[in-house]
């Protein structure tokens, strides 16, 4: 980013309570191709004796205009939140940014918001604001002004609009609304998530003293007592709840162990009985990793601005509630493709509840000595580390219940796909041989078979203090609110752990004792699913085979075009997206050779299909080129379906046929002919461009029936790329070549790549594959069974590499390869490589490595394409 100081003076009038102390005597315009350019002035402010960081985004012109403050994240600063400044200044406000107290270069103690601090500074500095002259006033000393920000920054938003009347809308994003809720969920310390909010602060002694042995003593002691709930109570948005009466757009995460959805439920019902709009996005990510949607979400925030800052009554601000759904790994990049489902109203976390019989007697398990081992439903501060995200690519979950510390109840397999959208809710008797019990409650999704695989979504956990359990007591759970599809035949389990590792458990042992009292009630609120989009036209006309041919089939083709259908704009941009593509075989109504199978593929990248005989990787293909109709689903190349003549075709080049060249005539004379067959100009053709990078040289001028096989294979090939299409298809490109020449064909797909443009090759040779692809698409038995980079799926078994803050010593080494389930390990320059056992599990080596204190920063699994290939199709190779 280009950016320019241009040095002017800026002398800015302050109020008694609020003195510049240093200006940065600058502006500074952040670049931007498209005006208009916008300018940045950084400012020390001085608010009641405490320096305050701010910078002050603005663009060129004298028309006054609406403000937006920006809150940053717990442990950040201003700099976290820039490229939404820009990008808001570039829309037409005055936004300002700040450090908050003791972040950043700011100074201060932290006051987890404190109304007599951090919220009082936020008023001061929309003191600032109204005497700017590029804002908009509604009166005197009252600006026009919005307030967005996410966790911290999130909560600050809702503070300011309930302390300061002058606030008049607020986006807060996946934060909380009680911190004493949050912290202290029924009871019960959030042990490890409260000390990464110490930590990431820079300790204890950076926060204001009563808090820092607020949190000494309910640390020491593993529960919150009535004095640290108040404190936190009164740092809350709750606390004011009943003056924050402007627009109200709550973002919330689902992979969320911190500020879970309840959060922003409890604000969306109190705000809207002030009578304010309120609308809720429940995005796919949040504070425990996942897919945070910042361009979707900053687009839904500044139309919310637009509508209720700037009074623009057509600005589109999106449904009432939105629910972001994973559709699965389809994408050519591993990421998980993603969908939204809308709702007119919002209906809470207990809309349209169906009730699921449980079975199970009553049961008997301990809370262990130590409360250790405990149990694992996440893994606080981890979860958006690349290591736990590689293992979720391979199923694999992080949660661990040990036996003899819980009790399950399972209900029957569910006849057709349940949604559950909320929060469930059971009723049990529990009776304790101590006075108090903890439980963690959790419902797993658990698939068909014995020993089927069991799912926690969202990895989310209810913890719950059970007080007088010694005489046996009804307790009616609420359990974690998730949006989460149980599809037919799988099974509800509902697990009651006497630990877990994010909690503090009594260390006291004890036993429990379980039994239920009421069926499980799910909610189901948003059953419907998105209603699949309509199916493309369909082209029909064959690939060039041959010159004469293809004169025949280009002119009929063109003869029978139809309007192509409208392209999607935001795939513009994208090779190719396949969406639920499904093609049964002929004369069978439930056998198919490719079924619901969706994935994508984006610019700059080689992608091999992989899969054994059978797997439909051909005939994907062929559906792709419009040699056979699919039965469902949808093709869209750069955001056009396909459509017979349709102008996107042109930027496609496929080799999916052995190709039909005259043998009497030259290389380049077969070229030149099938480019005149397709009645494009020669220029468009880019002829010397495609035969330099195919790499031909003096062979063109030989008549083809002197190629060898492997001269063919890249004439073939040569001939996709005439007129350099943006996206080639390859399909067995190295059938019957020799190691020389398929090295030869490996480079020519990587140059062709180089310049941006993409390849999709089908191949059987697995070696081949993982040098010359950057990214896999697998399939078996017509279905995709991964999608990701080469290095992600080439890492998933069982040696996994463990990435580590610090060198591992070796007597550390030794315990890690002493532990139960670990076959040996060895220390690297950048970890631990460790290989495990028949019994051995990533959940349980994780597990164990926390317990060890292994200060562990990534966990990857490390082996070959042929191991990974064999692992995921299994018998099918």
């Amino acid at each position: 980013m280009d950016l320019r100081r241009l040095r002017r003076p800026r002398w800015i009038a302050a109020a008694a309570s609020v003195v510049v102390l240093a200006a940065a005597g600058t502006w500074t315009a952040a670049a931007s191709d498209d005006p208009p350019p916008v300018h940045r002035a950084d400012q020390i402010m001085s608010i009641d004796g405490v320096r305050i960081d701010t910078s002050y985004f603005t663009t060129n012109g004298t028309e006054r205009r609406p403000a937006v403050l920006i809150g940053h994240g717990f442990g950040g600063s201003k700099n976290d939140v820039r490229q939404q400044a820009q990008a808001l200044a570039r829309d037409g406000y005055a936004v300002l940014t700040w450090s908050a107290r003791g972040f950043g270069r700011s100074t201060g103690k932290v006051g987890l918001n404190d109304p007599g601090a951090e919220v009082k500074d936020v008023s001061k500095l929309i003191d600032w604001l109204a005497r700017q002259p590029q804002v908009q006033l509604d009166k005197p000393g009252d600006p026009r002004v919005g307030v967005t920000g996410a966790s911290y920054g999130g909560a600050i938003s809702l503070l300011a609009a309930g302390h300061d009347a002058r606030v008049d809308a607020i986006v807060p994003e996946i934060t909380y609304w009680n911190l004493s809720d949050a912290l202290f969920p029924n009871g019960v310390f959030k042990k490890l998530w409260a000390g990464i909010f110490v930590n990431s602060a820079g300790g204890c002694d950076r926060f204001e003293p009563q808090i820092c042995a607020m949190y000494q003593r309910v640390a020491q002691s593993g529960t919150p007592d009535a004095s640290a709930e108040k404190m936190l109570e009164e740092r809350s948005p709750s606390a004011v709840a009943e003056d924050i009466k402007v627009p109200t757009l709550l973002i919330q995460g689902q992979t969320d162990s911190l500020f879970p959805l309840d959060q922003s439920d409890a604000a969306a019902k109190a705000i809207r009985a002030n009578g304010a709009p309120v609308d809720v996005d429940w995005i796919a990510g949040g504070h425990d990793g996942g897919d945070l949607e910042t361009s979707r979400v900053q687009s839904r925030t500044a139309s919310w601005f637009d509508r209720y800052l700037k009074g623009d009554k057509g600005a589109d601000t999106g449904p009432a509630f939105r629910v972001t759904r994973t559709l699965g790994t389809g994408t050519g990049d591993g990421e998980p493709r993603l969908t939204g489902v809308t709702a007119g109203t919002y209906p809470g976390l207990e809309g349209d509840e169906r009730r699921i019989a449980l079975t199970g007697r009553e049961q008997d398990f301990v809370n262990p000595a130590g409360a250790s081992p405990p149990a694992v439903s996440a893994l606080p501060g981890l979860g958006s580390a690349g290591g736990l995200a590689q293992l979720s690519s391979l199923g694999v979950g992080v949660s661990l219940d040990f036996p003899g510390q819980f009790a399950a109840f399972e209900s029957a397999p569910v006849k057709n796909d349940l949604q559950i959208t909320g929060s469930p809710t059971v009723t049990v008797h529990v009776k304790s041989t101590s006075d108090d019990a903890v439980l963690f409650a959790k419902v797993y999704d658990v698939s068909p078979g014995r020993g089927g695989r069991q799912t926690l979504p969202s990895q989310l956990v209810e913890p719950i203090r059970v007080e007088g359990a010694k005489a046996g007591k009804d307790v009616t759970i609420t359990l974690p609110a998730i949006d989460h599809e149980i599809d037919d035949g799988h099974r509800l389990r509902l697990v009651l752990a006497s630990t877990d590792l994010g909690y503090a458990s009594p260390v006291t042992p004890a036993t429990y004792t379980v039994s239920l009292k009421s069926d499980l009630h799910v909610p189901t609120a948003l059953s419907e699913k998105n209603t699949q989009a309509p199916l493309p036209a369909w082209v029909w006309w064959l690939p060039l085979a041959g010159a004469v041919l293809a004169l025949v089939l280009v002119t009929t083709g063109r003869r029978r075009t139809a309007a192509p259908a409208a392209p999607e704009p935001e795939l513009t941009e994208v090779p190719l997206q396949i969406s639920d593509l499904s093609k049964r075989y002929a004369k069978s109504a439930d056998r198919y050779a490719v079924r619901d199978l969706s994935f994508r593929v984006e610019k700059g990248q080689v992608l091999g299909l992989l899969g054994p005989n059978g797997a439909g990787k051909t005939t994907t293909l062929r559906m792709l080129m419009g040699l056979i109709k699919p039965d469902g689903g949808e093709i869209r190349v750069f955001g056009h379906a396909i459509a017979p003549g349709a102008p996107v075709l042109s930027r496609v080049g496929a080799f999916v046929e052995g190709a039909g060249f005259l043998p009497h005539l030259s290389g380049r004379e077969n070229l030149e002919l099938y480019w005149r067959a397709t009645g494009r100009p020669p220029e468009d053709a880019h002829m010397d461009e495609a035969l330099e990078i195919a790499g031909l040289g003096d062979a063109l001028a030989r008549a083809v029936r002197t190629y060898s096989q492997g001269m063919r294979q890249r004439l073939a090939t040569a001939q996709a790329m005439l007129g350099l299409p943006d996206l080639l298809i390859l399909d067995e490109p190295t059938n019957g070549l020799d190691p020389p020449q398929i090295r030869e064909m490996r480079e020519v797909m990587i140059r062709y790549a180089a310049a941006g443009r993409t390849v999709i090759v089908s191949s059987h040779l697995l070696s081949e594959v993982e040098q010359s692809c950057t990214h896999l698409v697998v399939m078996d038995h017509g279905r995709l069974v991964q999608a990701g980079p080469v290095g992600e799926i080439v890492g998933s078994g069982d040696t996994l590499l463990v990435g580590t803050a610090v060198p591992v010593e070796e007597p550390v080494a030794e315990k890690v390869a002493a532990l139960p389930g670990v076959a040996s390990a060895v220390t690297t320059d950048d970890g631990l490589l460790v290989r495990l056992d028949t019994d051995g599990t990533a959940q349980r080596l994780v597990t164990e490595l926390v317990r060890l204190e292994v200060p562990v920063t990534s966990v990857g699994p490390h082996r070959r394409l042929e191991d990974a290939f064999l692992t995921l199709i299994g018998d099918s190779a």
